[in-house]
């Protein structure tokens, strides 16, 4: 039974020890981590990465999944494993329209995706809450109550998807416009407002507002605007490899024809329907910085029906050497599966490729709509009690996503009906939020000294 599986699991890893956070004499550092990192990333984009980490200890932790996958590994271990996010901080959770244009709530990063113990990602979460209310200048107690908001939220869907049969469980999902009236009930009228504004935003976030916003008009004709280093067209970076442009276009209509054939068949229609217009290079977010990200502008029936796809470069999981290796020979692929099972509702132009990049090096990637609906919520603006709940969403999303692909019963049990295993998670998330703090003192004394380049304000 799998009941027994989840008190099994508690004598392997008792609930209590889960509070437990001491850094290991033999712990790699965090700018040993960082650098390693850092061979594979574009080399003029990574003084934009430590600039947009070094912001303060919360962007620091944004960018530090790769320290953290280490340390997670060295705590003790479940044994009940399940799709993990692999990066569940406060920031990869959001709304994006679902395939029937309804705004969703859900886990929205998954580049870090892999099968591991649920706690790492429940520990990743929570860690990011303490440190987010830090940052607000949140007292020690409405960190806490935000931290345990979000991992009671966690054990009380667990046990309530246990009563569901697999469908119900698969299908269950978390609807923007139910969840924002219960919240709007309670909230102060600016917090109404603020939210009002922000779903209007996502909502109008689309490869529409994209075409106003990255393009502009050369000869006539739609191309996206240069604006290095965020923003660099593909010609130009094509006249920096002295190759010739015309080349490169063919060879990114060859890769897009590659990207469709991951698609399924009704969205191998549909992404038939445009064609390729133009290509750029464009930073994104804060860990990511440095890995090649590109965009492409494609038309369907005319110049106002445009279609923005991002491709993102996909590495191995930060993971992976703890976790064990991807099923996937594509890590592209491994990205694309985890976000299909982990997610309510995905995008249908989803997909993946293997590119041969201008530098003849062989790379993965992912492919998905730009902006699709996509919002995140604004941390910086956060009250107490708004963090609270919002930890509570991503908590209940987060249970969702693991119990369609773990033993969500012997999960449960493991976790019990009291609040043993919530209260460990927050002390933690306490011990886990100093490290942090630490680790980007490390980095931060390496920028005084000089021994760091780093490019700020980009």
């Amino acid at each position: 039974m799998t009941v027994n599986v989840g008190r099994e699991a508690r004598k392997r890893a008792p609930r209590s020890s889960q509070a437990a956070w001491t850094p290991g004499p033999d712990r790699v550092g965090p700018l040993e981590v960082l650098a390693e990192q850092d061979k594979t990333r574009v080399p003029e984009l990574v003084p934009v990465r430590y600039g947009r980490m070094l912001a303060s200890p919360f962007t620091f932790y944004r960018g530090a999944a790769g320290i953290m996958a280490a340390d997670l590994a060295a705590s003790p271990d479940s044994g009940l494993r399940v799709q993990l996010c692999g990066d569940a901080h406060l920031s990869n959770f959001g709304v994006f329209q679902a395939p029937d244009r309804r705004l969703v709530f859900d886990i929205n990063d998954f580049d870090e995706t892999l099968p591991g113990p649920f706690e790492w990602d429940v520990k990743r979460l929570a860690a990011s809450i303490a440190i987010g209310a830090r940052d607000r200048g949140f007292s020690v107690s409405e960190g806490e109550t935000a931290v345990l908001a979000s991992v009671s939220a966690y054990r009380t869907a667990m046990a309530q998807f246990v009563e569901l049969g697999e469908l119900d469980v698969w299908y269950a999902r978390l609807d923007v416009e139910g969840a924002a009236s219960q919240w709007q009930q309670e909230a102060k009228k600016a917090e109404r407002r603020r939210l009002e504004k922000n779903l209007e935003k996502a909502r109008n976030k689309d490869s529409l507002r994209a075409l106003k916003k990255l393009t502009e008009t050369v000869d006539g004709h739609i191309r996206i605007a240069d604006r290095p280093p965020l923003l660099v067209p593909i010609d130009r970076l094509a006249e920096r490899e002295g190759r010739d442009p015309a080349e490169i276009r063919g060879l990114i209509e060859g890769l897009l024809g590659t990207y469709r054939e991951s698609l399924d068949d009704q969205a191998g229609v549909l992404a038939e329907r445009y064609q390729y217009v133009d290509a750029a290079h464009k930073v994104v977010g804060v860990g990511s910085v440095g890995t090649r990200a590109w965009i492409a502008l494609l038309f369907g029936r005319d110049e106002q029906d445009p279609l923005f796809l991002q491709m993102k470069e996909a590495g191995p999981s930060v993971l992976e050497p703890f976790a064990g290796s991807s099923q996937f020979k594509n890590h592209g692929h491994r990205v694309v599966a985890g976000q299909r099972l982990m997610q309510a509702a995905s995008d249908v132009l989803l997909g993946w490729l293997r590119v041969r990049g201008i530098d003849g090096k062989q790379r993965d990637f992912y492919v998905r709509q730009l902006w699709d609906g996509k919002g995140s919520a604004e941390i910086e603006t956060m009250t107490a009690p708004t963090m609270a709940t919002y930890a509570g969403l991503c908590g209940w999303s987060l249970a969702r996503a693991h119990a369609r692909t773990g033993d969500r019963q012997a999960i449960a049990s493991y976790l019990g009906h009291g609040d043993k295993f919530d209260r460990a998670i927050a002390e933690f998330s306490e011990a886990y939020a100093d490290q942090n703090e630490a680790d980007y003192g490390v980095v931060k004394d390496a920028e005084r000294a000089g021994d760091l380049k780093v490019e700020s304000g980009v």
